[in-house]
């Protein structure tokens, strides 16, 4: 099964740009981690540069390796929207952590 995540307001704070101050949620990322190590298959995507040009890639790259985040890939350019609609979503806060 293939998992997407978004990481900001889900991984770790949401800090409305300011990414250098994030804190990772350690029960999420472990949860993402025992997902990986099950053999599924980790996706990370975020909107971070979307509106501004700038390319978070590095910085995000080594938050996840500081954080200890397994993924196999990492997607930036998530579209910029107040609202989406999709009918494979699933909230952050209503996520099943635990499982």
């Amino acid at each position: 099964m293939t998992y997407c995540f978004d990481i900001d307001g889900t991984l770790c704070s949401n800090t409305d740009g300011a990414y250098e101050d994030a804190e990772p949620w350690s029960d999420r990322i472990a949860h993402v981690n025992r997902l990986f190590d099950d053999g599924h298959r980790i996706k990370l995507f975020t909107a971070r540069g979307s509106t501004t040009g700038i390319d978070w890639r590095p910085l995000t790259e080594r938050q996840m390796a500081e954080w200890g985040v397994q993924y196999h890939e990492l997607i930036l350019g998530k579209p910029e929207a107040d609202v989406f609609i999709d009918d494979k979503a699933s909230h952050s806060d209503d996520w099943n952590w635990n499982r």
